[in-house]
């Protein structure tokens, strides 16, 4: 490798000025050499490029007007009011990010920012050494850290997927979209997060990253969410019709509210438990960051949901609060036939039944933060140490309160 000082030494060497040579017998005088037309053609060591192409470059230059998707804009235009701004269907500049009409999109970019964690902040020693103990798990839970690496580690990139592919391209407020930049790498980082468990655990990667394809209840509800991603994923989808509209609108929900806010809670409280018993704590603290990114992303998606409603109220039929409804009632009960396929048994203070209600309080909550009837009326929280943790009364979107209590990863603490 080279070093500073053979670097110096080999600049040195270049530097020397050269030889002078022999002078050349005395003949009749030459006429002198053509002057180059520039820098580069003096230069032994390349060439310009060829005269053709560079005139045809050149001429597209000359020819070059407004990029696609700006056609309307003109130089000398007016410039972006905050009422030219709007969640879809927008026709304001979406490069100008100010100014802005959504703060709480803005806060929310602030505040994911200011949450940067990366995997390998968490020490994973005490988890690898419980994992390869031969009574350090039972089989009972060594099933739930499978069936939630398993599933999780194909989900977020589920979400990402959807975020990537449909949602950005389909939201027309920058502020939000600055937002949905920030969500997207947090998918990322989650999918490295189980990642790293699974590689410092030393699972077999195939059969865990490979869940989705052949575990009936990890399966059904990745299916369930790939299903509301389809169409706004084509090339062809764009919104503007009623009926494009709603369907941007019902991806939404399933993925917030649904996939995010149902769909991640019975592995998360399965796992947060045994973390709260002193047992794969490392893989827990994990979750626990990753559970806090996720309260963030729900919260943005149902204040991005009810912006939505406010300015496109035509959408918000009783037929479609019908369906919207029966689609959480759906992720509710795939979620359920999730606890019991990973809790056949009690463990960890837990079951299947207590965890059902469970599942009814979080519906009810996810049915009411985007202003439909709760379904199960007396439903209550049985697991009162999971609001200590990821605090449910913190869930609230912009039209309650501001959520303010956030840190970065280093300094999160399970007091």
């Amino acid at each position: 490798m080279l070093n500073w000082d053979e670097f110096h030494e080999d600049e040195t060497s270049v530097a020397e000025p050269p030889k002078a040579a022999p002078a050349p017998a005395t003949k009749a005088a030459e006429p002198a050499p053509a002057q180059p037309d520039s820098v580069a053609e003096s230069r032994g060591d390349y060439r310009v490029a060829e005269g053709d192409r560079l005139e045809r470059a050149r001429q597209s230059l000359e020819n070059l007007d407004v990029a696609a998707g700006l056609e309307e804009l003109e130089m000398g235009a007016a410039r972006i009011e905050v009422d030219d701004k709007r969640m879809i269907n927008a026709r304001a500049d979406l490069n100008q990010l100010v100014p802005f009409k959504y703060e709480w999109a803005w806060q929310k970019y602030l505040d994911g920012s200011a949450n940067h964690w990366m995997p390998q902040e968490v020490n994973m020693n005490a988890d690898i050494a419980l994992w390869k103990s031969q009574d350090g798990l039972t089989e009972d839970e060594r099933l739930i850290v499978m069936r939630s690496l398993g599933y999780f580690s194909t989900a977020d990139s589920l979400v990402a997927n959807n975020l990537v592919l449909a949602v950005y391209r389909l939201i027309t407020n920058p502020e939000c979209r600055q937002y949905l930049l920030r969500q997207a790498f947090e998918e990322a980082i989650h999918t490295h997060a189980y990642q790293y468990c699974v590689e410092s655990l030393g699972m077999d990667e195939g059969e865990v990253f490979n869940m989705y394809r052949e575990v009936p209840s990890v399966a059904a509800k990745s299916a369930w969410s790939l299903k509301h991603t389809q169409s706004l994923s084509r090339p062809d989808f764009h919104t503007g019709t009623p009926e494009t509209d709603q369907e941007l609108l019902r991806n939404l929900i399933a993925f917030y509210c649904v996939t995010e806010g149902i769909f991640f809670y019975c592995g998360f409280s399965q796992i947060l438990s045994m973390g709260r018993r002193n047992k794969m704590t490392g893989v827990a603290e994990q979750f626990q960051y990753i559970l806090r990114d996720e309260s963030m992303h729900l919260n943005f998606g149902v204040d991005m949901i009810n912006q939505i409603k406010i300015e496109n109220p035509h959408l918000w039929t009783a037929e479609f609060q019908d369906e919207v409804t029966q689609m959480i009632l759906e992720g509710t009960e795939l979620e359920i036939a999730y606890a019991r396929d990973s809790m056949p048994r009690g463990v960890l203070g837990m079951n299947a039944a207590i965890m059902e209600e469970y599942l009814h309080f979080i519906c009810n909550r996810r049915l009411a933060q985007i202003g439909l009837k709760e379904q199960f009326p007396g439903a209550q929280n049985p697991f009162p140490w999971m609001s200590e943790i990821i605090d449910l009364r913190k869930e609230k979107n912009f039209f309650e309160t501001r959520v303010t209590e956030y840190q970065v990863g280093g300094a999160l603490s399970w007091d």
